[in-house]
This record gives C-alpha cells, structure tokens and sequence, in this order.
C-alpha cells in the first residue's frame, strides 16, 4: 500500500465518526416527540423601562454583538484567509443581525419575534460550523455546503414557526455543537490556535446556563442584572473569542 493510499485508509475512520454522529444525531431527533415552545419562555425576569425602552437590559446588552460582529467583518473583508473566508464572513455578518433580532425580539418578547432572533442565531452557527468544516476537512466544503447549510438553518427556524415544533431547529444546534469539537479533535488545520474554537463554546455553554437561570442570577444580583442580560454578553464574548483567534492564529 503506497502513502496516499495508507493515508486515506487511516483517515476514513474519522470521516466515518463524523457520519455515526450526523445520522444517530438525526435518528434522535426523528425518534423524540414534537417539542413545543413553552410559554414562560418569554416571561423574562427583567422587565424593567428605561428611557422608554422596556426590558430595557435585555434590549440594550446586545449592543455587544454589533461590535464584535463590525469588527468581525471589518477583519474578514480586509484580510486574505486561506479557507472559508465566506463563511466566516456570514458569521459575522450573522452576529450583527443577532444584534438587531434579539433587541427586536426582547423589546416586544412573543413567538412573531422570537423568530427574527432564531434566524439570526443559525445564520451565525451555520457560518461557523461549515467555516470550520473548510479548514479542517476541505477548502472546497465552503463553496459547496455555505448556502444549503444556511437554507437548511433558515428553514429549521421556518418549521418551528410553522408547526409549532422545535426538534428540527434545536437539532440544527445540537449537530454544530456535537460536531465542532470532535472535528478539532480528529483533523488537522492550517493554522494554531483552534483551541480559541473550543473556549468559543465554553463561553456559548456558560451563556446557556444563565439564560437557564435567568431569574436565580437577578435575584443573586439584587435585581440589578438578569441571567438573560448576562447571557447576551457571555455569547457576544464567544464571538469575540473567535474574532480573537483569526486576528492572532499564525499558519503552519
């Protein structure tokens, strides 16, 4: 068995786990019952008015997302990236409108906004999971997946709108959130620190958290900040973080 040949041969494991994780990931989904939004969702903790803008707090800490996702965008259009440049460039561009959906969403919180915040949300993780999936398995990925993956993203959001149920929209998540950190595992990439990538989903783990516990962390804080409010910072951190790491990485 010649080099290449030995090489392909070792690497179709990996491909192979990547493939066990996408089906079993749909075949759970497919296999769970239909999940409903639950109506407390939107029964945030802070609901306080400032300057006439009501839930005034979980309006105003997305501004963070329109900094990082400018200076995001800023960097990926005036620098040459080896791979993935449009992805990265939808991500960003993605973290910017999470910034306008989630004011529009938390400044009037029911399911017709909430909407125009889950949209922006999947433009974002789909620009990252096929950006990461061009620099670490193949450059081409980028051309090939960016748009079907985004109308795949998009649609979630659309089927749960629709018919109520959010096994496809939580499943577009899960699968990115499952497959980043095993695809940083298994393959190489051309550049150093990815670990940023992995820290990127610690701070996005961390903003799921105190969105969970939205009410204990006002309550903890003398009611002066929510875990909602404090959620949008963690995760605008978590683009940061990755901003971070294409601003510094070095090629190898």
């Amino acid at each position: 068995m010649n080099t290449a040949n030995a090489t392909l041969s070792e690497s179709r494991w990996r491909y192979f786990l990547l493939a066990i994780v996408a089906i079993g990931s749909v075949a759970l989904m497919l296999s769970s019952p239909p999940i409903a939004q639950d109506p407390q969702y939107h029964e945030l903790a802070d609901r306080r008015v400032f300057f006439g803008i009501p839930n005034f707090w979980d309006v105003v800490s997305n501004i963070p997302f329109l900094l990082v996702g400018i200076a995001g965008l800023k960097f990926c259009l005036g620098h040459e990236l080896r791979s993935g440049k449009a992805a990265w460039i939808v991500l960003f561009a993605g973290v910017v409108l999470v910034s306008v959906g989630s004011s529009y969403y938390h400044w009037n919180p029911k399911d017709a906004t909430l909407v125009w915040d889950r949209l922006s949300i999947t433009i974002t993780f789909m620009g990252l999971f096929v950006a990461v999936l061009a620099e670490h398995l193949n450059a081409r990925l980028a051309r090939v997946l960016l748009v079907p993956m985004l109308l795949l993203g998009l649609g979630s959001v659309l089927y749960w709108r629709a018919s109520g149920d959010l096994r496809f929209y939580l499943w577009v998540q899960l699968i990115a959130l499952l497959a980043i950190p095993l695809i940083i595992v298994l393959f190489r990439a051309g550049y150093t620190r990815r670990w940023l990538l992995l820290a990127a989903l610690g701070w996005h783990a961390l903003a799921k958290v105190s969105e969970l516990y939205d009410r204990e962390f006002f309550a903890l804080t003398g009611n002066l900040f929510s875990g909602h409010s404090f959620k949008h910072i963690l995760a605008a951190m978590a683009c940061f973080t990755i901003l971070w790491m294409l601003r510094t990485r070095k090629p190898l």
